[in-house]
């Protein structure tokens, strides 16, 4: 007669269930967080914006210095902003560059879009490239934005009124112009708040903060702007759908200040000792 084999259950004492709730309980430690991006203060540099009410450009991207200058313009204010240049120092160069260059710059461009209760755009210069010679040759002389493809260039987010970005998600040069090998984007947009624009974050690149002249940018968000009815917008999505073109250029429109705001002047102004932003961003 074959003989059976018996299983003995293991004994459990105290000191295996303490060691055995252990082992469950621990786990690794988490990875180590990043190191905060660096928002020391590099440089400043300022804006002044001005209203043109007897001047209304139909194209956006066009300065006003290319045809008819404004005679009777009103000044808004100037915006001093304060630019990060050891988070992103390609960025902030280019940007100061398009703001002291006596070739081409900022001056006489278009506030070309504005979200109210959101940001505005500015800086627009893909269109104008095209023609005039003179400025796309001044923007090939530009640097490669290599900040663009850093993923911690992306970090900061948009989380109040007086945050400056440059304009990826949101830029809105045309393909033709973005698909040009010698394009440099330089548009940039600020934010007017009063809260947060978190679909922002992760698409743009936030390089600097608003020092002085919040009151200027909260002026330029409540300039009436052009907002389509309820039919037009199914009228182009449904053009969209159809693969017709004409509905990107219409949206184009959208948005657009009835008023035409512009920088009327921009500039340098020298920092002594870089210091961290007062209100971070």
């Amino acid at each position: 007669m074959a003989s059976s084999s018996i299983l003995i259950p293991p004994i459990l004492t105290r000191r295996n269930l303490l060691l055995s709730s252990t082992i469950a309980t621990v786990s690794p430690p988490p990875p180590p967080k990043p190191p905060s991006p660096d928002i020391t203060i590099t440089d400043r540099v300022f804006l002044d914006f001005s209203l043109c009410p007897t001047y209304f450009r139909s194209d956006p991207s066009a300065t006003l210095s290319s045809t008819t200058p404004c005679s009777d313009s009103t000044p808004l204010g100037r915006v001093v902003l304060g630019l990060y240049g050891r988070h992103v120092p390609i960025t902030v160069s280019t940007f100061k560059r398009m703001c002291t260059s006596s070739s081409t710059s900022y001056k006489n461009t278009p506030v070309h879009k504005i979200f109210p209760g959101q940001y505005f755009l500015a800086g627009r210069q893909g269109g104008g490239r095209r023609d005039t010679a003179e400025v796309g040759y001044s923007l090939r002389d530009l640097p490669r934005n290599t900040d663009v493809v850093n993923s911690k260039a992306f970090l900061l987010p948009h989380a109040r009124a007086g945050v400056v970005s440059l304009c990826l998600s949101e830029n809105d040069d045309d393909d033709d112009t973005r698909l040009d090998p010698d394009y440099r984007n330089v548009e940039f947009l600020i934010t007017t708040g009063p809260g947060p624009c978190p679909q922002l974050d992760g698409g743009n690149i936030v390089f600097g903060t608003v020092l002085e002249g919040l009151d200027v940018v909260t002026s330029i968000s409540s300039i009436p702007t052009y907002k389509p009815s309820e039919n037009i917008k199914q009228f182009n999505d449904f053009a969209e759908f159809l693969g017709d073109e004409r509905a990107q250029n219409a949206r184009s429109l959208w948005n657009r200040p009835l008023k035409t705001i512009y920088i009327s002047g921009c500039g340098e102004l020298k920092v002594t000792n870089p210091s961290l932003s007062p209100t971070l961003p």
